[in-house]
């Protein structure tokens, strides 16, 4: 059974016997790690407790599955609910998956979680189709994924965060969650007895580990700069990025433009109308955002969200020249910006 992140989180303040095991995959390492982490302390509240929790690796398992179904129907010497944790599993688990439990009346909970299945994987299949299976998917984190996670990891070290400096930290975070745990660890040690984090703390600790040449790229295009938008989209390609992403990006900034378009139809400033926008445009992109709010008209924006759709549809045509395609796309996008602002400019 799918679960999503709130039935996860009900599941911690009150776990439910009749999920027997959890399958957790996907890229984001480390929202993986917190699962494992949680979902293990729903059960044994010392996660290297020797009695409560066991610790085995993927190919072990698949060299001798005995040594799972061993310890599965083991008992615990100090009673009590245990918990099997298997890290790096791959689709070889999904045959002994499929009869670990039939006919047991152990109550071992076992958790398996490797960062290289996916959706079309077989023991992901597998715990999708059953009922006392939970599937969660970890992908990259969202925007207000990332702030939720400053906000609640300084919250439980009693710190409080300055808008601008939680602006400003989102910013230079990834979408791993991962890395991005490590850096708000560095953050806290450096806070040391400060009750709030300011800009200038982030500034000092925070090494810039976003993708912010994405968000680079997005406002280059959507403010017509055609030259920076081609050094930001080259940037992304010769890092490995997929440039199907790259339209997906600029097609959600084109829907804050939206968004915000609508809130203005509705009787709202442009000031008002950005602040109402969820995530909030982070404090120095704001006079960019603003502007491009000038650019761009509803008509406009429909007419670029349509040029988008039908780019990245040619981009999973195996025939086709995926990365040609996005940059005379951009270039599309760009162009259309710059004569916009140009008329602007001329008063008509």
């Amino acid at each position: 059974m799918i679960y999503k992140a709130g039935q996860v989180e009900r599941f911690y303040k009150n776990p439910d016997t009749s999920v027997r095991g959890w399958i957790i995959y996907g890229a984001n390492e480390g929202l993986i790690a917190e699962y494992v982490k949680n979902l293990t302390k729903a059960i044994s509240p010392d996660v290297f407790d020797p009695f409560q929790v066991v610790y085995l690796n993927g190919d072990d398992v698949n060299a001798d599955a005995g040594c799972l179904i061993g310890e599965f129907n083991a008992q615990s010497l100090m009673g009590g609910r245990r918990v099997i944790v298997i890290k790096d599993v791959d689709n070889n688990l999904t045959k002994v998956f499929k009869t670990l439990f039939d006919d047991s009346k152990s109550d071992t909970l076992v958790i398996a979680y490797s960062s290289s299945l996916n959706k079309k994987s077989s023991l992901v299949k597998l715990g999708e189709d059953s009922s006392y299976l939970g599937v969660v998917a970890c992908y990259e984190d969202r925007d207000e994924d990332v702030f939720s996670t400053i906000r609640n990891a300084l919250s439980s070290h009693k710190i409080a965060i300055s808008n601008d400096a939680l602006q400003l930290m989102a910013a230079r975070l990834s979408n791993d969650r991962k890395s991005n745990l490590n850096e708000i660890e560095k953050l806290i040690t450096y806070t040391g007895n400060k009750s709030q984090v300011l800009p200038d703390d982030v500034l000092a600790v925070v090494s810039d580990t976003s993708s912010s040449s994405f968000d680079d790229l997005c406002y280059a295009a959507a403010g017509g700069q055609k030259d920076k938008t081609l050094a930001a989209y080259e940037k992304l390609v010769n890092e490995g990025t997929d440039p199907a992403q790259v339209i997906r990006n600029l097609y959600y900034h084109f829907l804050k433009i939206l968004s915000c378009l609508a809130f203005v139809e509705e009787g709202l400033n442009v000031d008002a109308a950005m602040k109402k926008l969820t995530p909030r445009i982070i404090f120095f992109r704001e006079p960019a955002f603003r502007k491009q709010m000038s650019i761009w008209n509803r008509d406009r924006v429909f007419s670029v969200i349509d040029l988008l759709y039908q780019a990245e549809k040619n981009t999973r045509n195996a025939n086709m020249p995926v990365e040609e395609i996005v940059s005379y796309t951009l270039m599309q996008v760009a162009s259309a910006a710059a004569s916009a602002a140009a008329k602007l400019n001329r008063g008509f």
